[in-house]
């Protein structure tokens, strides 16, 4: 699944990221993905500088971009360390969209999936509540995509746009501010549980039951409705990490 997909759903200008923006998403992706571990110390700037072939200031940019992510530390006799996760602003949209490119953290995937229980059925309720007619229509297109899509990747992101609808219809503006939390939950958990193109299908008519909810106002029915979807996507996500998944 690539980062540009998050990307494009956040609706990020699609330009061609400056030598330090395109290093700083190199050196975050390792970080992120462990390559580069946390508490150990990276190449100093001239062999950054001769790895990448790029300037020292470009170097000292990329570094300070991560740094401002809370990913790096620079301190002069040192060197440049690499903070653990504590440290990092996890909802930074780099950060969530660098967790798309490796592997992904068992635990860091469910406490994504705890903020989406937290919010989303709540977010639906909202929907039922407030949506106006382009935001129905909106949820509705995302639903039809779905429907028609049959290759995994194009699903996927048809159903995080039906989720991405319904987060903009609920009308709230700090809840549009943590919406990067939820796409990439919803595009790392798909990945993994919905990897067989034939089962995409299935779950089209559960997302179209939460938004007949919505378009009908019932707001009750909505919030349940979403919290059953969540908490079934939860399960198959826990089980795609049991270590006992294979056995019968």
């Amino acid at each position: 699944m690539s980062e540009l997909i998050y990307y494009d759903l956040k609706e990020t200008a699609n330009m061609t990221p400056s030598l330090p923006v395109q290093m700083a998403r190199e050196l975050g992706r390792r970080i992120v993905a462990g390559s580069l571990a946390q508490d150990s110390l990276i190449d100093d700037e001239a062999a950054l500088a001769e790895r990448y072939k790029v300037s020292r200031v470009v170097v000292r940019e990329a570094v300070k971009l991560l740094a401002s992510k809370g990913l790096l530390s620079v301190r002069r006799g040192i060197g440049t360390k690499v903070l653990p996760r504590s440290r990092w602003n996890l909802l930074d949209d780099d950060v969530l969209a660098w967790h798309l490119s490796g592997t992904p953290s068992p635990d860091f995937l469910v406490q994504l999936m705890d903020i989406r229980l937290a919010v989303e059925p709540k977010a639906s309720r909202w929907a039922a509540e407030r949506a106006d007619d382009d935001d129905l229509e909106n949820i509705k297109s995302a639903l039809d995509r779905m429907a028609a899509e049959t290759a995994s990747e194009n699903f996927i992101i048809a159903d995080a746009l039906f989720h991405k609808a319904i987060l903009r219809a609920a009308r709230n503006e700090i809840l549009s501010s943590i919406e990067g939390v939820i796409y990439s939950a919803l595009l790392v958990s798909v990945r993994i549980t919905n990897k067989d193109p034939r089962e995409n299908g299935a779950s089209v008519p559960f997302h179209e039951d939460v938004y007949n909810a919505i378009a009908d106002r019932d707001g009750d029915l909505a919030e349940s409705l979403t919290a059953k979807l969540l908490q079934d996507a939860n399960r198959r996500l826990k089980a795609a990490f049991s270590p006992n998944k294979n056995s019968s």
